[in-house]
């Protein structure tokens, strides 16, 4: 019996931890957007609607790569290269590094 006890007690324990909510506060996530950003995509998000051509005539010091929909890509993640990806009507609907 008293096996059966301390099983129902873990197995509440574990379900009460699987209820909580993992929210973060607007200051930290901010701060961990402002971390991240290595390779400046928070200056180009203005380009986010506009045509990959837009992105593709841009002359940076830092490596650039615009991505087109449905290309493949290597996977390795450089912090300081910026990216552009696009969708299938080549407009650019995410600057970020990586």
């Amino acid at each position: 019996m008293k096996y059966y006890g301390k099983a129902l007690l873990a197995l509440g324990m574990f379900a009460l931890t699987a209820c909580q909510s993992a929210t973060k506060h607007e200051s930290a996530a901010a701060g961990a957007d402002a971390a991240s950003d290595t390779c400046g995509a928070s200056r180009y998000q203005s380009y986010v609607g506009k045509p990959l051509s837009a992105a593709s005539s841009l002359r940076l010091e830092t490596p650039m790569r615009a991505i087109r929909w449905n290309s493949a890509v290597t996977m390795d993640f450089n912090l300081h290269r910026l990216n552009f990806l696009a969708d299938k009507d080549d407009v650019i609907t995410q600057v970020y590094c990586g």
